[in-house]
């Protein structure tokens, strides 16, 4: 059998653009748009997993009631934890490391923000929180609420690229992504 995952990046949030990382900001009115758009006409869902911060649990629980679904929260998939840089725009931080957010951009798997998680590390929490959906959920079709870092690193991992691009891959606010779990742990796009 195989988990039908359909990923979900929360929307547009209050302290803007930049590394929210575990900023627990809320979303905007614009944010709340973006999300319910997102899930118009999609589904039917089993059930809704979420990030526990604000951004994406509010809404999850929103839409879960309005499904009549159950909703659980999953620690795991929330967002890279950016260290010193958590709350900064790329453009201050060109300004203040630029050398590291060069090196963060080439290989993010290579350099670490100071005092962040490493992204190996983010990439076994949230996989082994996949597996984890997979063996509780196997045979179900499952919404996964959750931040731009995880949904890259799902994705990348989908389409095969190497880790060098896992920042290339592009997830709106808002956006919406199938992806199949499959018996082994592979993950394919749908």
């Amino acid at each position: 059998m195989s988990l039908r995952l359909d990923l979900l990046r929360h929307g547009e949030t209050e302290l803007g653009g930049g590394l929210r990382g575990s900023i627990d900001d809320a979303l905007t009115d614009a944010g709340w748009q973006q999300m319910r758009a997102a899930v118009l006409d999609h589904g039917p869902w089993n059930v809704i997993v979420s990030s526990p911060l604000q951004r994406c649990a509010r809404f999850a629980e929103e839409l879960a009631a309005q499904l009549g679904l159950p909703v659980e929260q999953e620690a795991d998939f929330q967002e890279l934890h950016f260290g010193d840089w958590e709350g900064q725009s790329p453009a201050q931080l060109m300004e203040t490391d630029a050398a590291g957010l060069g090196r963060f951009w080439e290989d993010p798997y290579a350099f670490t923000p100071p005092n962040g998680e490493p992204v190996q590390a983010f990439a076994s929490r949230v996989l082994a929180a996949v597996e984890r959906l997979q063996n509780a959920h196997d045979g179900k079709r499952v919404l996964l609420i959750s931040h731009g870092g995880v949904m890259r690193l799902l994705l990348a991992h989908a389409r095969g690229l190497p880790r060098e691009q896992l920042l290339q891959v592009s997830v709106p606010h808002g956006g919406l992504f199938g992806l199949d779990v499959l018996a082994d742990g592979q993950l394919m796009e749908r």
